[in-house]
């Protein structure tokens, strides 16, 4: 029995190319004049997906037709399936056809333009695919009854050698073995080989011996894994790649030797969406992007819980692929999900399970209904929620019901602004809108006048969001920022210890970048809380080290102590070290007990690059206790100033 054939032409395309795209199909039964065909170039319409084509007859450029044999021609319309923009392409064939008579559907140049070039063509979709699919439906009594489609395949692969990429820990200690991943990336950030056969990449760093740099070919993989690099001396290394034949150089990010042990910096996303895939429709290759592409090391769900932004189906699908995709030492996924309440007294919540298989807690389920009984029903260490957007109109928390055992981290930042504080008080990335539907600043909501009252948190960074709180603000004018990203230090590399982590806020937040931020008071680390009961000596001087090291050059180190600018360093350099000795009475410097029991005061780090991007560490707080000890130093202190 004779079987159609469907063929592309050509069988291979690079991302982003533009040309003329034929499908040529070859009918294995006769088809009558009027026989409908429907084309589904299986676009959801997104910016990196193939470029959807025109079916005005006039057009010149990336139109969609049809061509018989004996050359007769049909144009198609345009038509809109149910629960979808994006359109399918529906022809009325113009002949009869007998069996083993073809036709071809061409997308690019309009048979009527004279240009010679490609410039008149479709654009091919930006990221890889392997028998990438176009379906071709027929209906051959020509009233709209489609059967099951025809299949045409392009394989798409990686365009020209734009970048290379070097995936590095970004902190090791000295003689410590760690390993390298080279990623060499077209301009969309794919894999490739496409370059001039025998290219070299040449690799070193600082501190190498330049007999002792490496010559590398590009493989035909477009990834290269380079195992057991170590230094020898604790600083600050960037890996340099150097293409011998354009040229071209590129750095890794900083990567940072300690002389000794040391925890772990793990980078990755609490709460967003990926630019490639979404997550509402299948999370199996999200995830695979951001661990293969991204190179996260972590990344934890935020499907919107009502049933009509997440089915139980869906929700089902994302269990299993989270738990499927949490691998020790290699990427941590958690399950997470989105919830939104009252105005102020609640807000918006990034909840976070610490284990796989946890029900989505719907808010129109009674026990659901209200945070209070969702922390009752729930510990802290199997369920973290992250107040998020916190700072704005659509999702304003005023912190008076804050919950310091369940809220151990806030989000700082996402890409649709910074909570930190308001306008006036110098917020670099304000939330801001052109129409009044759109988001503003809520000041209550705001990192500094939480912390102020007494609320203890550290930092996180979301990404871009589009979903449920945040879905209108594209068309709302909204002013829009970088994706963040969040630092997590840990001494291991599982989603135990990171979930761990986040409860003791070691953490801090970028708008992107991935700079390095180490901040220390007596020795205590980021998200540590002191007291002059155990150190007495606080009362005098607050001893604050810290380092910045930033993917471009450093414009400027703040630290902030009760929300102002106590000190600011002004580096020349890329990376910058420091130590600061705060030597302001405590007892006159501190804040009001607010929600806690003692005065106190906090700090913490604020970095600006010269490229606009900044980073925040968690605060560090001291509580003041008055006792003899406390009392004998603030005497011996004011006798010293006399």
């Amino acid at each position: 029995m004779r079987r159609s054939i469907a063929v592309s032409e050509p069988a291979i395309a690079y991302a982003g190319q533009k040309r003329t795209w034929k499908f040529i199909y070859t009918t294995a039964t006769a088809l009558p004049k009027g026989t409908k065909l429907k084309f589904d170039l299986l676009s959801e319409g997104r910016p990196t997906d193939w470029e959807l084509p025109e079916t005005d007859s006039k057009k010149k450029k990336n139109v969609i037709y049809m061509v018989t044999e004996e050359g007769a021609k049909a144009f198609a319309k345009a038509v809109i399936p149910k629960n979808t923009p994006v359109p399918q392409f529906e022809f009325e064939l113009p002949e009869d056809l007998e069996a083993e008579d073809s036709f071809t559907i061409f997308i690019g140049k309009g048979p009527s333009s004279s240009v010679e070039d490609n410039s008149a063509g479709n654009t091919c979709q930006c990221h890889l695919q392997r028998r990438r699919s176009f379906y071709l439906y027929i209906d051959t009594k020509g009233k709209g009854n489609y059967g099951d489609p025809e299949i045409f395949t392009i394989d798409v692969k990686g365009a020209e050698l734009s970048h290379i990429r070097a995936i590095t820990p970004s902190f090791v200690v000295k003689n410590k073995r760690f390993d390298v991943v080279l990623r060499f990336e077209d301009e969309f950030g794919n894999f490739t080989s496409n370059t001039e056969e025998g290219t070299l990449i040449d690799l070193s760093y600082n501190q190498l011996r330049e007999n002792l740099s490496w010559k590398l070919f590009i493989p035909e993989t477009g990834y290269l894994a380079i195992p057991n690099l170590y230094f020898n001396e604790p600083g600050v290394y960037r890996l340099k790649l150097h293409n011998t034949r354009t040229g071209d150089i590129f750095y890794s990010a900083p990567i940072k030797c300690f002389s000794e042990e040391a925890p772990s910096l793990f980078w990755g996303q609490l709460h967003g969406e990926n630019e490639k895939y979404d997550t509402m429709e299948d999370i199996e290759p999200c995830l695979r992007s951001l661990r293969d592409e991204e190179a996260m090391n972590f990344f934890a769900t935020s499907n919107p819980e009502p049933t009509e932004e997440t089915s139980n189906d869906v929700w089902k699908q994302v269990v299993n692929n989270v738990a499927q995709f949490n691998e020790e030492d290699r990427f941590v996924s958690m399950l997470g999900f989105q919830w939104q309440g009252e105005d102020n007294e609640e807000g918006l919540r990034q909840f976070i399970y610490a284990k796989d298989s946890k029900p989505l807690l719907r808010k129109k389920e009674s026990k659901n209904s209200a945070l209070k009984k969702i922390y009752r029903t729930h510990t802290p260490k199997e369920l973290l929620a992250i107040p998020c957007f916190t700072g704005s109109s659509l999702a304003p928390f005023d912190f008076k019901d804050f919950n310091p055992e369940f809220e151990r981290v806030v989000e700082i930042y996402n890409a649709w602004g910074s909570s930190e504080c308001t306008a006036k008080q110098g917020n670099p990335f304000p939330i801001n809108s052109k129409k009044k539907k759109g988001a503003t600043a809520f000041d209550k909501g705001t990192i500094r006048h939480a912390l102020n009252q007494g609320h203890r948190f550290g930092f996180t960074a979301g990404g871009l969001d589009d979903r449920f709180t945040y879905e209108n603000l594209i068309d709302e004018g909204q002013k829009q920022y970088s994706p963040g990203i969040t630092g997590i230090m840990a001494p291991q590399f599982s989603r135990d210890a990171l979930f761990e982590a986040l409860y003791q806020r070691r953490t801090f937040a970028t708008t992107g970048p991935r700079m390095l931020l180490g901040l220390n008071l007596a020795n205590a680390p980021i998200g540590s809380e002191l007291s002059t009961l155990q150190k007495p000596g606080l009362i005098v001087n607050r001893h604050i080290s810290g380092f910045a090291v930033g993917t471009e050059d450093l414009e400027k180190i703040e630290i902030i102590r009760n929300g102002e600018v106590l000190s600011t360093f002004k580096p020349d350099s890329s990376e910058f070290s420091f130590t600061y000795d705060d030597m302001d009475p405590l007892g006159d410097v501190v804040l009001p007990p607010g929600s806690n029991e003692t005065p106190f005061v906090y700090y913490y780090l604020r970095v600006f690059q010269k490229d606009g991007h900044i980073a925040w560490s968690s605060p560090i707080w001291i509580d003041f206790i008055a006792n003899e000890s406390a009392s004998l130093l603030m005497k011996s202190r004011k006798k010293g100033r006399k």
